[in-house]
């Protein structure tokens, strides 16, 4: 089988968040957001090796927290950039040739189900590029200067999410293209579209929210606690 290296970006700051810490480091169910994340994935069979992108000034506090966890696929740990595709940039470039597919997943979005990382596996090596990602439930405004200017229909609009699963030739492709031309995109899959590649969407679920502000954390506290 294809070896497969997951890319966690944990490098935020969590400004959204708030009270100092960063996202990653909050507790949910009595250990890391982080941990938690990186623990599914040391789970599955799927993933061979997890490359782990932090910031700079807590490395030594992520290495510690991976050790006692005992997670023995995270094989590296690597600085993050300036910005979230930075980190990822950073990730990419330490990964070994050997690899042939890439599992990009946030390091906060710790309820991913085993059987979506799956599909979009499975996805991606039949299509070359997939993502995880849910229909939009609600109305979508389109608005200027606060007051509506159409309403945008939402039956071909979709929520991205994370993992969004490459091959190794096409995501390093998508992203030399990317430094070359100065694109800066909102998720890895913009940057593929950008290369002309087309991108699989895999239907996930709404509980693979990713925790970024203090109400994240709340309904993440509840979903632990009905899955106990």
């Amino acid at each position: 089988m294809p070896k497969v290296s997951a890319i966690i970006p944990a490098a935020g700051s969590g400004k959204r968040m708030g009270g100092g810490k960063s996202k990653q480091y909050l507790q949910l169910g009595g250990r890391p957001v982080i941990i938690n994340t990186l623990a599914l994935l040391q789970r599955s069979s799927l993933i061979d090796e997890i490359i782990l992108v932090s910031p700079p000034v807590e490395i030594d506090l992520t290495r510690q927290l991976v050790d006692e966890a005992a997670l023995t696929k995270v094989i590296r740990i690597v600085e993050g950039g300036k910005e979230r595709q930075d980190s990822i940039r950073n990730g990419l470039n330490s990964l070994d040739y050997s690899t042939e597919i890439v599992v990009i997943h946030d390091g906060v979005r710790p309820f991913l189900k085993e059987e979506h990382l799956e599909a979009t596996i499975e996805a991606a090596r039949e299509y070359g590029a997939a993502l995880l990602a849910v229909p939009v439930k609600d109305t979508v405004k389109e608005a200027g200067n606060s007051f509506v200017g159409r309403t945008v229909p939402r039956e071909n609009l979709w929520l991205a999410q994370t993992p969004q699963v490459f091959s190794y030739e096409i995501i390093k492709e998508a992203y030399h293209y990317a430094e070359e031309k100065k694109v800066i995109g909102t998720d890895d899959s913009s940057l593929v579209e950008h290369i002309g590649r087309e991108v699989r969407i895999v239907t996930g679920s709404y509980e693979n929210i990713k925790i970024t502000t203090p109400e994240d954390l709340i309904f993440a506290e509840a979903l632990l606690k009905e899955k106990c």
